[in-house]
């Protein structure tokens, strides 16, 4: 598996990690229980060779990102850490998105601070504000661009027009998007994302169900590669498109261990073709 880079500059390795399971319940709302747990995951991931870090201000109302700092900083060379902002949580049940540019700078201080961090390498709209205009929200960011607060800019849940609105304002590195082997909503979305030179990082990048289990379709292929199901998910993302960048994330040792145990597995091609069947299935 070769490394991906993101934006001209970021190098890094193509199986990332997601630290929004590192909060507490309920809605991901508040800090985890087990604080040293969570800092001893972050840990082993850059052990295990991880250097893409994803967060958001809105997970545990920016002790994520606070989690992140206290385990990582100072940050090994090479480990790069994404960030998103401009959704915000009035309740453990609410996600509201808030585009205006006061509050977009104001949250990108905030995210610096807590980080740690001179200049976020990703920084990334978390969810579009449909009430501003998408240029409005995209030219606050590539103002804090131009100061050096933010190397990259990135969108989360976008269509392909909107990213292409988005592309006229200021050059895009990444898009994140919902999308695994059942939920493939965002196919035109990757496609045109892999011809831009456009990373796509995947959130939920391990559906669970019936396909998934010893029985399923899933199931059967992770038999005949020696692997689990989840790392079979994984293995698939990583061959479906070189521009890829699953960031599967979880609160236990054991599981970041097999979920990066997927880098090393090897698809055959009637595999790759039975597993793509899945979502028309």
């Amino acid at each position: 598996m070769s490394d991906i880079v993101i934006g001209g500059d970021l190098q890094v390795n193509r199986l990332g990690y997601g630290a929004m399971r590192l909060t507490g319940d309920p809605g991901i709302f508040t800090p985890p229980k087990d604080r040293a747990s969570a800092i001893a995951v972050l840990r082993r991931a850059v052990e295990l060779g991880v250097n893409f870090i994803d967060t958001a201000d809105a997970y545990a109302l920016g002790d994520n990102e606070t989690l992140i700092k206290e385990a990582l900083s100072p940050y090994a060379d090479g480990v790069v850490i994404a960030t998103k902002g401009g959704n915000t949580r009035p309740s453990p049940e609410e996600w509201v998105a808030v585009g205006n540019s006061g509050y977009i700078r104001q949250q990108v201080e905030l995210s610096l601070r807590r980080l740690g961090v001179e200049a976020i390498d990703l920084y990334q709209i978390h969810r579009l504000d449909l009430s501003l205009p998408i240029a409005d929200q995209i030219e606050t960011l590539a103002e804090l661009q131009r100061q050096g607060k933010i190397r990259h800019i990135g969108l989360s849940e976008v269509t392909v027009d909107q990213l292409k609105e988005a592309q006229a304002v200021a050059p895009i590195a990444s898009v994140q998007n919902l999308y695994n082997l059942i939920n493939r909503q965002s196919e035109a979305v990757l496609d045109y994302t892999a011809e831009q030179g456009i990373a796509f990082i995947p959130w939920f990048p391990i559906a669970a169900g019936e396909h998934a289990g010893p029985d399923g379709p899933v199931g059967k292929i992770a038999a005949e590669i020696g692997a689990t199901p989840a790392q079979t998910a994984l293995a698939w993302l990583l061959r479906r498109s070189d521009n890829i960048v699953p960031i599967p994330g979880t609160s236990s040792i054991a599981h970041l261990e097999e979920n990066v145990g997927a880098r090393d597995l090897v698809l055959a091609d009637d595999q790759f073709e039975a597993l793509n069947g899945l979502a028309s299935a």
